[in-house]
């Protein structure tokens, strides 16, 4: 339908059509491109383009599929003078992202029992399933005015993990501008009790081994070997990021900003009118509980290994933690010109390469980490990004989705998914079997696939394989 031409290794354009302001870049090998359910998601990525002020091309990742206005697994860069910033660009659980950490211990090395012992202890620490959180911890508005101003640092001063942790988080784990006056009293109630929780949905926490070393240079300057345990942990801004994307929709569209778009979720502001900068004061809120979110839950983790396998804090060391809901303001070159943008991540990650003035020493030797989180049965990746312009430095975010939960729990009615998990070696614990049913690994696309063609396109490579064990889900 889209008449999609090869131009590069696993990088296809699509023509722009009347009404697109900028064409398509789709990425995927041939296997992907050709796939019958990509189809639905490429219609989005063609509305994307119609977005005022939009740079480059509306993008799509090998991952990609169907979300809301925008696909997930898109990327669309707008002018940050005369462009438009979109809530359905972010999503509703904003800042999503992954924390990446490793323990020199030999995962190997442990025996079933403590293996079992570990898994049951991060399921008593770290609150899990819908609308679950903390039954102790409530935040409040003097609470929330702090972590949202200092990001994940609030978190640390509050004794949730080690300083060293935001030279290990993107943008040092916050997203400046942020105000507590652009968020609504119900997100505030939403969240209050939500900190340091996982979720439902495809949030986890994965433990396992380092299975395959395909960089080991750079492995060896980021600390992390083969066979040694990682901890991978997928959550966001809870009730309270989600609170955040309804209400900016629909104030958005009750002010008349979806006219003339060809999908009223598109529905967007002009980043400098003031709805579309309380909405980006408020996405900034979300996004800083998120890294909060992540911290504690990373914190929460280590009193296990404390506990059960007495594994110092200090010894569960953090790789990377990084979002991929977000928009962010960015400087990149438009045309030969350095332009500042407001890029859009949704279902992506940034993927900065070596030499890049945003980051640490050490990753700017190297470039970034990039963390890509499998399926449940199959694996994760560890990728370090490659700063391609093409996608405004951007890569996939995971595996993405191949059937839909309805089709997921239609298959699995009448079977044991937990003991079919078990059988293959892999252990789960979530308080829903019917979340468990609609994240089995046959629910996604082979990762292994994905990120061949990420490295391809040459927005990233491969520097390691994660094989999970351990899974906590919501």
């Amino acid at each position: 339908m889209f008449n999609l031409k090869k131009i590069k290794p696993s990088t296809y354009l699509m023509p722009q059509e009347a009404g697109m302001l900028v064409p398509g870049l789709v990425f995927g090998n041939e296997e992907i491109i050709n796939d019958p359910s990509f189809e639905e998601p490429l219609k989005q990525v063609r509305n994307v383009a119609f977005l005022k002020g939009i740079q480059g091309h509306s993008i799509a990742m090998p991952d990609i599929h169907w979300g809301y206005g925008f696909p997930i697994g898109g990327v669309a860069a707008m002018d940050a003078e005369t462009g438009v910033i979109s809530p359905g660009g972010v999503g509703y659980d904003i800042n999503c992202g992954v924390r990446l950490a490793v323990v020199k211990l030999p995962f190997a090395e442990l025996n079933p029992a403590k293996k079992m012992e570990l898994l049951k202890a991060i399921f008593r620490n770290v609150p899990s399933g819908v609308g679950q959180g903390s039954k102790d911890k409530q935040l409040s508005d003097s609470d929330y005015k702090s972590l949202i101003h200092l990001g994940a640092q609030w978190s640390i001063e509050q004794g949730y993990g080690l300083e060293v942790d935001l030279d290990h988080c993107e943008s040092r784990g916050v997203i400046e501008g942020a105000d507590l006056q652009a968020v609504s009293l119900e997100a505030r109630k939403r969240g209050a009790k939500q900190l340091g929780s996982i979720g439902s949905g495809n949030h986890f926490v994965e433990i396992g081994a380092v299975q395959t070393i395909y960089l080991p240079e750079i492995a060896q300057a980021w600390g992390v070997n083969e066979g040694m345990t990682y901890v991978l942990i997928h959550s966001g801004s809870r009730g309270f990021g989600h609170q955040i994307c309804q209400d900016t929709l629909n104030h958005f569209v009750k002010l008349g900003f979806a006219q003339g778009l060809p999908d009223k979720q598109l529905v967007a502001a002009p980043i400098q009118s003031d709805p579309g900068r309380t909405y980006f004061r408020a996405m900034a809120s979300a996004a800083n509980y998120a890294f909060n979110n992540r911290q504690q839950i990373l914190h929460e983790v280590r009193q296990a290994f404390k506990q059960i396998l007495k594994v110092p804090e200090e010894e569960i060391r953090l790789i990377y933690d990084v979002c991929h809901n977000i928009a962010k303001f960015e400087t990149h070159a438009v045309n030969g010109v350095m332009k500042k943008l407001c890029v859009h991540r949704k279902g992506a990650t940034r993927a900065f390469g070596a030499g890049s003035n945003e980051l640490v020493p050490l990753y700017r030797t190297t470039g970034q980490p990039v963390i890509v989180p499998g399926d449940m049965g199959r694996a994760s990746h560890l990728m370090v990004g490659l700063g391609n312009p093409l996608s405004w430095c951007s890569a996939c975010h995971g595996a993405g989705r191949a059937k839909s939960r309805v089709q997921c729990l239609k298959y699995w009615r009448g079977r044991n998914p937990l003991l079919h998990m078990k059988e293959e070696g892999i252990t789960v614990m979530a308080h829903s079997t019917q979340t468990i049913a609609e994240e089995m690994p046959d629910a996604y696309k082979n990762v292994d696939e994905v990120v061949q063609a990420v490295q391809d396109a040459g927005l990233a490579k491969m520097v390691a394989r994660l094989k999970p064990e351990l899974v906590v889900k919501g």
